[in-house]
């Protein structure tokens, strides 16, 4: 054999050594190529090497050669995603956020991705039903499919995900009820350390289940409004004291309110409105932190001005539109030092309407439209709308 000859070997058999020696895991480097060939626009930098690891391509980040996390938010992907996404089994993070034109069904395979801690589709466009196969994430602690068009119903298994912080399911086309568990069948009564249940602007419907909550759950928010639920609401959510938002507004809930409701003394923000709630009007007496209430369009029994609304001094806002009110406004709440908003119009408010000598500099708005007031008293300086 010729020097030459060997020396060609030579480099051919080098330049394999360099193409086996990347630093990218060979099944992870596969399984991003498969995503990129799904996608007519992928990022930038994809496919400008073969080693994902070693030459970066835009948003993937390695450890010990393989993928770890994908951080790919508003990178202007079309397409789909495919179903090798389950092939990066050390993907811890998995970020496709803000691609408007990245949807079709969520492939079930992302269920074999054990050991992600964060997956965030939030503003894509993918449809169809949530995969089940996303409650064996058991080291799943941030949830976010918020703004996509997915249907059917929320899947049980997400009671599965122990380690739940953030669950958000907002702004989609969901429907039915809300799964309990039940036997062996999970539900979301056993997110006990999930912090967050964002369910707003979907099509749910069905009763809120009173088995829902309970004493051990440590949810800080939850936002069901705008949705199709019916029936009361549930008294096991007065058990729920770290409960700091609650939105039930926009749905058909109906019957009293729960004497219990002011048990929880750190909500700051309460919207009831627009539903058919009946009965007495509630007495949130005691809820000292809250700032934006709105009991707005229900259907409460006729009854006097409130007594909380002389001692609430966090108050923000307060809307009570259409809420059977009668008798006097107290001139003490205009001194609430937060106060921005009094909404209170299309009620039965009479006698005189007082502002009294300290108004809140922060009060930009009173409406008492529709109201059956005979005078108006303004001793101080304000120059803000009173309508």
């Amino acid at each position: 054999m010729g020097t030459t000859l060997r020396f060609l070997l030579l480099l051919m058999w080098l330049s394999g050594l360099q193409l086996c020696s990347c630093d990218t895991d060979p099944q992870d480097a596969a399984a991003l190529r498969s995503l990129m060939n799904q996608w007519q626009a992928a990022p930038p930098s994809w496919g400008q090497s073969d080693d994902p690891c070693g030459m970066p391509w835009n948003g993937v980040i390695c450890s010990k050669s393989r993928v770890t996390i994908l951080r790919l938010s508003t990178m202007g992907i079309k397409g789909t995603l495919s179903g090798d996404i389950g092939q990066l089994t050390k993907l811890q993070s998995l970020d496709l956020s803000y691609n408007s034109d990245l949807g079709g069904p969520l492939t079930p395979n992302i269920g074999n991705l054990k050991e992600l801690t964060t997956l965030i589709l939030v503003g894509c466009n993918f449809s169809g039903t949530i995969p089940s196969e996303l409650g064996n994430l058991a080291e799943l602690s941030f949830l976010d499919l918020n703004s996509n068009q997915f249907t059917g119903n929320i899947p049980a298994s997400l009671g599965n995900l122990s380690n739940l912080y953030w669950l958000d399911l907002a702004n989609n086309k969901l429907t039915g009820m809300l799964p309990i568990s039940k036997g062996t069948t999970p539900g979301l009564d056993l997110l006990i350390n999930t912090k967050h249940f964002h369910f707003n602007k979907n099509q749910l419907s069905g009763q809120i289940p009173e088995q829902l909550f309970s004493s051990q759950m440590t949810l800080i928010h939850i936002l069901f409004d705008a949705n199709q639920f019916t029936g009361p609401i549930p008294e096991s959510l007065g058990l729920v004291k770290s409960l700091e938002v609650l939105r039930l507004d926009r749905n058909f809930l109906s019957g009293s309110v729960p004497s219990n409701i002011n048990n929880l003394t750190n909500i700051n923000e309460l919207s009831l409105a627009n539903n058919k709630l009946d009965g007495s009007m509630p007495d949130l007496t005691g809820m000292n932190n809250l700032n934006y209430v709105d009991l707005s369009n229900n259907t409460f029994e006729p009854s006097e001005v409130p007594a909380w609304f002389s001692t609430i001094q966090s108050l923000t806002a307060l809307v009570v539109e259409s809420g059977g009110l009668s008798g006097q406004i107290p001139e003490k709440l205009f001194s609430h030092p937060q106060l921005q908003q009094v909404i209170l119009k299309n009620n039965e408010l009479n006698g005189t309407l007082d502002m009294g000598s300290s108004i809140s500099s922060q009060l930009q708005i009173v409406d008492f439209q529709n109201n059956s007031i005979a005078s108006f008293i303004l001793t101080s300086k304000y120059n803000n709308t009173v309508m």
